[in-house]
């Protein structure tokens, strides 16, 4: 980990580090440790957000970070077909494949450093399962999935997949070279990632030298999360220690720092880590399931649009 990387980051287009002197740091308010749950058919994740006030996560409903998983030949586990209505799903690979498919058409297969990005909008159904050949003979996995809500002028929208490569995700490296950013959606430093969203975020996969530190420029009217997939460090000016499976919420300000500690773990040689940000939509939540809507009423029309066939059926062959 991770799959997409380059030989030396000095010859990427750097982030220049905000002057200290006139910067507003950002500081730590809290750090959480995501509980460990099991998904869809046996599916091991760790429920990155649980532990979070709903208010500080806005426009984010959760985020799974699924594996970090060794399969034996046979083990391998996905989701069968479910609904979704009312947000946008995130898929981000790291490590192995994953083979997706929706009643509206669109699919694909993502694999090492891969983003897919669906807009259920109105709703739609769609399963994730890993490929025969993985199954058949186990390996790795890692991924994550983030869930970002969409506004009620949007909720009923048409679905929408984007298929991201991971060589096309936006490659910066930070100013003295010591951390491999990775743009996937949103912008930073004026650097644009190819992700196109509805609501207004930013999703970042940076990879931290030992002992280096990395601060970025954040807009002020976001809101700032990281989350640890591996390896471990501190985050703030104030160095709040956080790790593999700990997410951190930031405060108000313009900048955001992320330190790697001097010595890593055997299964990570950097800090990896997973920055989020977005601009609250401020609209009330009804979440229940698969559907993200504004209500209650909302919710129960998506239940029973769902069980009428209203949100799609599923293909014959059933895969």
């Amino acid at each position: 980990m991770p799959a997409v990387t380059v030989d030396n980051p000095l010859t990427l287009p750097r982030v220049t580090t905000p002057d200290a002197a006139v910067a507003n740091a950002r500081p730590v308010l809290a750090v959480a440790t995501a509980p460990e749950g099991y998904e869809g058919e046996g599916f091991p994740v760790r429920r990155a957000f649980a532990k979070i006030n709903q208010k500080f996560l806005d426009p984010f409903i959760m985020m799974d970070q699924m594996g970090e998983v060794d399969y034996a030949a046979g083990e391998p586990k996905g989701t069968p077909w479910h609904p979704h209505r009312g947000f946008e799903t995130v898929t981000y690979i790291i490590d192995g494949t994953f083979v997706h498919r929706d009643s509206h058409g669109g699919g694909g297969v993502i694999t090492d450093g891969d983003t897919q990005w669906m807009t259920a909008g109105s709703g739609l159904l769609h399963i994730e399962t890993p490929p025969e050949s993985l199954v058949m003979s186990g390996g790795l996995f890692h991924g994550l999935q983030l869930w970002v809500n969409l506004p009620a002028s949007d909720k009923m929208i048409t679905p929408k997949y984007q298929d991201i490569r991971g060589g096309n995700v936006k490659l910066l490296a930070s100013a003295d070279g010591g951390g491999l950013i990775r743009v996937i959606a949103g912008e930073v430093d004026g650097h644009q990632g190819p992700g196109a969203t509805h609501t207004p975020i930013t999703m970042i996969h940076v990879s931290v030298n030992p002992g280096a530190q990395v601060t970025l420029p954040w807009r002020p009217d976001f809101n700032a999360l990281a989350y640890g997939l591996a390896g471990s460090g501190s985050a703030g000016a104030e160095r709040r220690p956080f790790h593999m499976g700990q997410a951190v919420v930031f405060g108000d300000g313009d900048t955001l720092t992320i330190r790697a500690d001097d010595k890593q773990d055997s299964r990570s040689a950097n800090f990896e880590v997973v920055l989020l940000g977005g601009l609250p939509i401020r609209e009330p939540v009804a979440h229940y399931g698969p559907f993200v809507m504004n209500s209650h009423r909302e919710l129960q029309q998506a239940m029973e649009d769902f069980q009428a066939g209203r949100l799609g059926t599923v293909p014959a062959d059933g895969h």
